[in-house]
């Protein structure tokens, strides 16, 4: 007797177990299930080739109930012998059949049992083998980044960190969506399906243990609550969210967000700044996209600049990253340059070019 939205309770525990499942980049030959449906075909084509080589030399072979082996007789006997039953009710009693039975059919038992037996080892490998990762992985990841969301944005902002060096092995991805974890799995870095809103699915992801943790899903009041959750799990790490409204950014920076991008407002700033000045738009939006023209980094100052204006640089300088504070190139209150500043400046994009991550602990309200 099945209860009123039984039901949809299974099929809500199922999700459940499938949303918690963390998945590592790996190569894949071959879908699991098309494995095991070849080798199923291959071992009914071995039952057929037996019951075959039985049916051919029928008058080799005696059945013990009416004498006879006809065509039902050949797959049943196939069928016992190569599963190795062998209930003796059909046997080969001419010396032909006997040496069709140790060349042929013995020969074609093996074969089956390889390719059964074969096919249930290598998924309990399989799952060994993953298990065995999954372990390996969570007990080695530390000081890693967390991306929330797959989608345009969490592609943008994936590539710019790894484009400073960051390895793909340090890049974990959550997303709702079984699509966009396949496709990070596929671009090598690590995925894990579930909602993020949820402390369980974060904790898969080792957002515990992350520096820095990047949320960009589809909706504001998703980005919230994310934050809320990651800042509780993690008190050092920077986070960094992405709101399409504007009014929404001051609710993430209380939830815990250290930096807050609000994605419709920049681009209708940058469409009306096209509109006004479409050259300037265009240094803007080349400034935005990153490895060609112009490009926005981070850097610290070396020692040749120490005592130097920002201006007396080689670098097109326009902000001095001092201690917690982000200075302007004019400000007055700078002076002259430090060793432990940080410069953010305008350079020429090259392959050498990087932005150099800041591995300060930011403070947070």
């Amino acid at each position: 007797m099945k209860l009123p939205g039984h039901d949809a309770i299974a099929r809500q525990a199922d999700e459940h177990l499938v949303t918690q499942r963390v998945k590592l980049p790996r190569k894949v030959v071959e879908r699991p299930v098309r494995q095991v449906v070849k080798r199923l075909i291959m071992a009914l084509l071995v039952l057929v080739a037996t019951a075959f080589v039985v049916y051919v030399d029928r008058d080799g072979y005696h059945d013990s109930s009416d004498g006879a082996v006809d065509l039902l007789d050949s797959f049943y006997y196939a069928t016992v012998t190569l599963s190795t039953t062998g209930y003796g009710d059909i046997t080969p009693v001419s010396d032909g059949a006997r040496l069709t039975n140790i060349f042929v059919i013995t020969p074609l038992r093996v074969l089956f049992l390889i390719i059964l037996v074969g096919t249930t080892l290598e998924v309990l490998t399989e799952r060994t083998r993953d298990e065995w990762r999954l372990n390996r992985w969570r007990s080695t990841l530390r000081d890693h980044t967390v991306v929330i969301g797959f989608g345009t944005k969490g592609r943008s902002a994936i590539q710019t960190v790894c484009a400073t060096g960051l390895k793909k092995e340090q890049v974990v991805v959550v997303d709702p969506s079984s699509k966009a974890v396949d496709a990070a799995t596929a671009e090598g870095f690590a995925g894990v399906m579930g909602d993020a809103t949820r402390s369980e699915v974060l904790k898969r992801a080792e957002v515990h243990k992350a520096r820095q943790i990047i949320i960009a899903p589809q909706r504001d009041d998703t980005s919230v609550l994310v934050t809320l959750t990651a800042r509780q799990l993690n008190r050092n790490a920077k986070i960094v969210a992405a709101v399409r409204e504007e009014e929404n950014a001051p609710l993430l920076k209380q939830s815990g967000a250290d930096a807050v991008i609000t994605s419709s407002g920049a681009a209708g700033r940058l469409l009306g700044l096209s509109v006004l000045s479409p050259a300037a738009g265009m240094v803007m939006e080349d400034l935005i996209q990153q490895g060609s023209g112009l490009d926005l980094i981070e850097r610290p100052v070396v020692r040749g600049e120490v005592g130097k204006k920002p201006r007396e640089t080689d670098d097109l300088v326009v902000s001095v990253v001092r201690g917690h504070r982000v200075l302007g190139y004019d400000d007055p209150s700078l002076g002259t340059l430090q060793l432990t500043d940080r410069l953010i400046a305008i350079v020429r994009a090259t392959p050498g070019n990087q932005v150099t991550p800041d591995t300060r602990t930011l403070p947070h309200g």
